[in-house]
């Protein structure tokens, strides 16, 4: 190779499909299969895939995305519709949707909508404007369906076109509630979700009907609704405070998600009680924050890295009109038990 020619084949986006070709010595048809991820590729020799991909690496080709576009009229591009940026619930979901997205050679566009709908409305038309080909949406209640192909993380509305990803609520409550109950808990306070958040009125259904089945008493003193939205344990705090400034006596907690368990705990704590030798505290979600805070906390787990890599694979699936889609998947949560939990204390 002359010295001009390997400069050239040095810049990014300047290698063509045929250059790598010509290095391996294949047909361009062949090197494409592999390099595009394409079905065909599958009859090709894994080891003469590695070769394809170490020569297109050596020499540094990127795929040209215009020129793709452009031959198959398509963008590969989805719109992902979530609340705000900053949620750690979010932003896990994200992480799995980005991962699968990448690795099958997607892009996407994201917006906020804070639970605003006219801005939701707005923004979702200018995704459409923008060529996506199918949405995601991530905690967020639509009101009607949208009109590309559309996977909801925690969505709970039957709606043409739409696949909800939900997370089994009844099992999720159950596995903490008979934790805590088999810890000998009876007084249990309760954080109920926000109205705006998606999973909110599911779980509370959820946590009623479980705590029905045990013979739990829900006391009503007992029980504060979330209102404001924040993605930091702060949205925990003050209702923690006013649970314990009613002098109602709990033995233990179980918080809406962890950001409000981690909230609850600080509060907990400032009014001299120790956690869990006093108050035992349940969180849902199990984000990273969980396994570190001190103590780290007891909670119900959804594999939410997981089911974001889910909601692309199934908006990939819907998109280019591959196997057969349902309007629901469930997901099963676990439970985790960590340092926020113990036996009920001696009344």
């Amino acid at each position: 190779m002359g010295k001009g020619k390997k400069s050239r084949l040095s810049q990014p986006g300047k290698v063509t499909l045929r250059d790598v070709a010509e290095r391996v010595g294949l047909a361009p048809g062949t090197v494409s299969a592999v390099l595009n991820n394409a079905p065909s590729s599958r009859a090709i020799p894994e080891h003469t895939q590695q070769r394809i991909r170490a020569a297109a690496q050596e020499l540094n080709y990127r795929p040209n995305f215009l020129a793709r576009s452009l031959r198959k009229k398509r963008t590969y591009t989805v719109g992902l519709i979530i609340e705000e940026i900053g949620d750690v619930y979010g932003a896990m979901v994200i992480s799995g949707v980005e991962a699968y997205l990448r690795q099958h050679n997607y892009f996407f566009l994201t917006v906020i909508h804070r639970h605003d709908a006219a801005m939701l409305r707005n923004h979702s038309q200018l995704l459409l404007e923008r060529g996506v080909e199918g949405f995601i949406t991530v905690d967020t209640s639509l009101e009607e369906p949208l009109p590309l192909p559309t996977v909801s993380v925690a969505g709970h509305r039957t709606l043409k076109g739409v696949t909800n990803i939900v997370l089994d609520q009844e099992r999720g409550a159950r596995v903490a509630l008979e934790h805590l109950f088999n810890l000998g808990h009876r007084k249990i306070a309760f954080m109920k979700g926000q109205p705006h958040s998606s999973d909110s009125e599911d779980r509370w259904k959820a946590v009623c009907k479980v705590a029905q089945d045990l013979g739990l008493e829900m006391d009503a003193d007992l029980i504060v609704n979330l209102e404001f939205d924040d993605p930091s344990p702060q949205v925990g705090y003050p209702y923690a405070k006013r649970l314990l400034a009613r002098k109602k006596p709990f033995t233990a907690l179980f918080a809406y998600n962890d950001i409000s368990a981690i909230g609850a705990i600080r509060a907990i704590q400032e009014e001299g009680l120790r956690v869990p030798q006093d108050v035992s505290v349940v969180g849902f979600d199990d984000i990273p924050w969980a396994a570190f805070h001190t103590p780290s906390l007891t909670t119900v787990r959804q594999p939410l890295d997981r089911m974001g890599q889910m909601a692309a694979a199934t908006l990939i699936r819907m998109i280019e009109n591959t196997g057969e889609n349902s309007s629901e998947i469930a997901i099963e949560p676990t439970l985790v038990i960590r340092e926020s939990t113990g036996r009920a204390p001696q009344q």
